[in-house]
């Protein structure tokens, strides 16, 4: 069945993937960018700004006057932030959480109305394992996405009886543009840094994990699946056994125990 779908961030990684093969099942796609859009097709793309509400409003008023309904909603557009919380700015602290998560929140508020109208819908909401443990030097991107699991969590119920669906994805280490777009920590000139050395060291991990993930591709092709899916899960963890093993142990394993698992995994001294 042919949907009407509104997904967000498609100009590169998961996004771009997604939008492409919705569009080759035949679903009917609007795409949003925050930027001006380069050149290719421009058919059912519009520039968005997650930190407007402004913007946000009229994106889904231009879809619905157009299409009369959203089916499904993808909420995976975001940015990336690293860096020592004592040291990030509070300018990249405020950005990271009104996009990923208030700009998220605004869109949402404006399309369930749209969807009760028309008798339910799918919500699908991009998280990260980050959004499932904290990790170090991303701790302001791990709190985006956290917030992400608690409001999915509570809307899932709200919505319910209004046949609306939530479904949270967890991607693990794909390789993307996040590694290039992330917003780095930059010390401060002509000071000792007490983070420099050890966030370094972790950002090596971080980057060499990145660059040797999955491709964007197989997850939209999970992505697609999920939406075609009548009766999909709740949560998606979109990952390699070895991530999946860490939520596991997150969960099983004293706080201290797995804390020292994952200082080891990203070199913390």
């Amino acid at each position: 069945m042919k949907k009407v779908i509104l997904i967000t961030g498609v100009s590169s990684g998961f996004g771009k993937q997604i939008s492409r093969l919705l569009v080759r099942a035949g679903h009917i796609v609007y795409r949003t960018v925050r930027n001006q859009p380069g050149p290719g097709t421009t058919e059912h793309l519009l520039r968005m700004d997650l930190t407007s509400y402004i913007s946000i409003r009229n994106t889904v008023r231009t879809v619905v006057q157009r299409e009369g309904r959203i089916d499904v909603l993808i909420n995976n557009a975001g940015m990336h932030t690293g860096g020592p919380a004592e040291m990030t700015s509070s300018t990249n602290i405020r950005l990271q959480i009104e996009t990923n998560f208030m700009g998220m929140v605004n869109l949402t508020k404006k399309v369930l109305p749209v969807m009760r109208k028309h008798g339910g819908g799918t919500i699908i909401n991009f998280s990260s394992i980050g959004g499932l443990m904290g990790l170090p030097y991303q701790a302001y991107y791990s709190a985006s996405k956290f917030a992400i699991e608690g409001f999915s969590e509570a809307l899932r119920m709200e919505v319910r009886q209004f046949n609306i669906k939530v479904i949270v994805i967890n991607p693990g280490d794909f390789h993307t543009n996040n590694t290039l777009n992330r917003r780095k920590y930059l010390p401060p000139p002509n000071e000792d840094d007490p983070y420099g050395d050890q966030f370094q060291r972790t950002l090596s991990v971080i980057e060499n994990d990145e660059n040797n993930g999955w491709l964007p591709q197989f997850l939209a092709k999970k992505i697609v699946r999920i939406i075609n899916c009548r009766n999909p899960k709740q949560r998606y963890i979109i990952a390699p056994f070895e991530q999946k093993l860490a939520v596991l142990l997150k969960y099983i394993l004293p706080g201290k125990l797995f804390s020292k698992i994952l200082e080891g995994h990203y070199k913390i001294r």
